[in-house]
Parts: structure tokens; sequence; C-alpha cells
């Protein structure tokens, strides 16, 4: 039986728990793709599913909700042999095995093509970062032209791909938040028109309130983000960096104000292929906008992008080549 190598978790943990290890090569049936994986990116449900805040995810497990590759096979003939394909979402790394390894085994049904060439640390950075932007900000927050928006979380790879990639070139006014004053220039970079130094209680600080906030940091400033909007505005959660799950005490009656909507975005299977992730590839090819990177490993390192994610230093969206 031929064999993989894989990241594989056994129980939950610190980033130690990911052992790499030969794993059987999963066998594609009808209406499945084999993918040779040749990218992933890391995302922070990875990370809350190693430490064991996934409940419905069963150890052992190879980790991972999305993945960059080549068609290795595909019994149904959905995709030529030798396409280059993404994937994400759809139970992968959570139902069933999904991107740290070699190989993956995914629904046809799931999987977009990719023609625009881009090198493949882009390409593994892509699917869930993009679908996760466009689908919070057309889908949820239903963001138009003109509209001001306030991107909680701007540092995240998801902040920067909804403000520069994404909400600017829609033509919507942009104001990113970060921690840190020395990431002004980064956010700036990324199209954000607008920077606002985040402690915790911006909404007493704003001149004019937005539109629409797309919440990446979480419970822990969501109350304050739902002042931030103005009456008929929208509030999207979609992130979770702040590593806090739920509220100690909530309140709607006093936490939602009037005639402001609370929303939030999750991203199934038919939100993945509904992203234009190959429009998207085009205009990342042509310069349009800049997928922000922090920092690139080997497969090996697993270990290692896990631990530099959990302390929040890539400053962009960490990629693992395979």
């Amino acid at each position: 039986m031929p064999t993989m190598k894989a990241a594989v978790i056994y129980e939950a943990g610190g980033p130690e728990v990911l052992r790499v290890e030969q794993r059987p090569t999963p066998t594609p049936k009808p209406g499945e793709v084999l993918i040779r994986i040749k990218a992933f990116g890391l995302n922070r449900s990875e990370l809350f599913t190693r430490q064991g805040h996934s409940p419905n995810v069963s150890f052992p497990r190879i980790l991972g909700i999305e993945a960059s590759g080549i068609v290795e096979s595909c019994p149904g003939s959905e995709f030529r042999e030798g396409a280059i394909v993404v994937t994400a979402m759809g139970g992968l790394g959570r139902d069933f095995d999904g991107g740290y390894a070699e190989y993956t085994c995914v629904p046809a049904k799931n999987v977009q093509v990719i023609k625009t060439a881009l090198p493949w640390e882009t390409l593994g950075a892509i699917p869930e970062m993009l679908q996760t932007a466009w689908g919070s900000l057309f889908k949820s927050l239903q963001l138009k032209k003109g509209e001001r928006l306030l991107v909680r979380g701007g540092t995240t790879s998801v902040g920067l791909a909804a403000a520069a990639a994404i909400a600017h070139d829609h033509g919507a006014y942009v104001a990113s938040t970060t921690r840190r004053k020395g990431r002004e220039g980064m956010l700036k970079a990324s199209g954000a028109d607008e920077i606002i130094v985040d402690d915790g209680a911006i909404a007493k600080k704003l001149t004019k309130k937005f539109d629409k906030v797309l919440e990446l940091v979480g419970t822990t400033s969501l109350e304050d983000s739902l002042l931030c909007v103005k009456e008929g505005g929208h509030v999207c959660m979609t992130g979770m960096v702040g590593s806090k799950w739920s509220f100690d005490n909530f309140s709607p009656m006093d936490s939602i104000p009037t005639v402001v909507n609370l929303t939030t975005y999750t991203g199934g299977p038919e939100d993945f292929v509904a992203t234009p992730l190959e429009e998207l590839a085009k205009q990342i090819k042509e310069g349009k906008f800049k997928v922000q990177i922090g920092k690139i490993f080997k497969l090996d390192d697993i270990v290692e992008a896990h631990r530099t994610m959990e302390e929040n230093k890539a400053g962009g969206k960490i990629v693992v080549l395979v």
C-alpha cells in the first residue's frame, strides 16, 4: 500500500502533539478527487482544534481545512489529472483527514481549478482566506460601493485581504485596526484608508460611525464593535483571534444597539465554490493586490509553524510547502 507523509494529531495539546509520520495514501472513489498537495495555509480554527476546542472532531486526525495542489486521480473525471486546484472547508480536516499531508482526498464538488499561474506559497495562502473575506463582505455584510467599513483585526490574514484585496477595490472606505503602531504601514500598503490603533474601546473615539463592521477579533471586542456602526448598520463576527469563544455575561438588550444588525459568517462548501477565486487570482497576478504571507514552513516543521501561529508572530498568512 502506498504511503504519504502527514502531520497527525492523536490528542489535544500544544504544538508538539502534531506528529509527522507515514500514513496510507487515500484512494478516491467516484465523486472524489485525490490531490497531491503542494502547499496549505494555517488557520486559527486548526489551532483551536489542536487545543481540544472542537468537540465534534475525533482523533487521530490529519488537520488542515484547506489545501492547494495537483489532481493526482479523479475517478469521476470531474477534473483532469495534472490540473492545479484548491479546496477548503466542507469537513476537510475535521470530518475527514485534511491538508497537513502529501495527499488529501476530497469531494469533487468542493474543488476549484486555478488557471492563473501563481507561486505555490501564494496558492497555499488564498483558498480559505479569500473565501472568508469574500463571504463575510458580500454574503453576510452585503457591502456596497461607497460604504464605510471597519475591519476589526486588520492585521490578520483575512483582515488584510478584506481591506485591500476586496473591500477597497470594491469602492468602500476602509478603516482597519491594529494593536501595534508599528503595523500602520503594512495596513496602509494593503489598501486601508484609515488606521485605528485598537485599545479595546475605540467606539468612544470615533467622530463618524461606520456602515459595516467586520469583526475578526471576536467576543473580546464585539460589544465595542456594535457601538461603532450607525443605525441600520451591520456587524459580522467572523474571526476569533482573541481566543475567547463566548461571553462571560451577555445581555442582548444591553449590548446590541437599537436598529443595529448582528450576523456571523462561517463559510460552507457552497460558499467556497461561490467565491471567484480564479478572478481574484488574476488580480493578484496583475499586482492589483498583494497577499500578505507572514512566514513559510516545510511540513517537517509543522510544530514550529503552529507555535508561530499561536504566538501571533507571523505578520501575515502562514503557509506550509509540501
